[in-house]
Parts: C-alpha cells; sequence; structure tokens
C-alpha cells in the first residue's frame, strides 16, 4: 500500500509564492514517479508537472511553465511543488499523485495513487 500525504497549500496574493510538498509511504517509495494535479471549482483535474524516480524526467504543462518547478529528496520521500508568481486562476486543490512507471505522466495522465489534496487560492 502506498500513501501520498500533501501539505504547504493555502492563501496568497497574487505574485506570490508557495510550496508544496508530498509524502510517499509504502512500499519502496524511492522508486515511484511522482506528479501533481490541480482542479478548480466547475472544472476537472488536470496535470500540472511530473517527475520521474530517478529525476531525469521532468515535465510540466504549458500554463505553469517558468513560474512553478518540481523537485524530489529521495532521503526524505519527498516530492515539492515550488510555486512562484501564482495568478488567480492557479487556484485549485493541488492532489500529489504517484505511480511505478513514468509512461502515464509522459501522457500527462495521472498514476495509480493520489493525496487527500491541499488548497491553495490566490487572491487578486
Amino acid at each position: 500500500q502506498v500513501q501520498l500525504v500533501e501539505s504547504g497549500g493555502g492563501l496568497v496574493q497574487a505574485g506570490g509564492s508557495l510550496r508544496l510538498s508530498c509524502v510517499i509511504s509504502g512500499r519502496t517509495p524511492s522508486n515511484y514517479a511522482m506528479g501533481w494535479f490541480r482542479q478548480a471549482p466547475g472544472k476537472e483535474r488536470e496535470f500540472v508537472a511530473a517527475i520521474g524516480w530517478g529525476e531525469s524526467s521532468i515535465i510540466y504543462a504549458d500554463s505553469v511553465k517558468g513560474r512553478f518547478t518540481i523537485s524530489k529528496e529521495p532521503r526524505k520521500n519527498t516530492a515539492y511543488l515550488q510555486m512562484n508568481s501564482l495568478k488567480p486562476e492557479d487556484t485549485a486543490v493541488y492532489y500529489c499523485n504517484a505511480d511505478p512507471t513514468w509512461g502515464t505522466y509522459s501522457r500527462n495522465r495521472p498514476g495509480a495513487y493520489w493525496g487527500q489534496g491541499t488548497q491553495v487560492t490566490v487572491s487578486s
């Protein structure tokens, strides 16, 4: 069983920054690719960013390129999403996601495991 726990969401003004964290626990957590997705009210859940278990593969949604940075700290079994220059349209519940393979993220699709989500609200 794999468990994901997010933290770091909150309320921030436009132009501000937040860093989300996701701790993965369970079976061989260091061998998982990890991604972030978000869901705004009334909209479908969408891909934000993903990082391979070896950290050699990183991809971003066009809407966050140049503003968000995904990273991992394998010794802590933790992935991060550094979000800078936040905009009101970034307001959403952000979900951490993990999968044993990279392939699903290369298609901007979610993997097998989800966290509970953390709210990010950007005021104008």
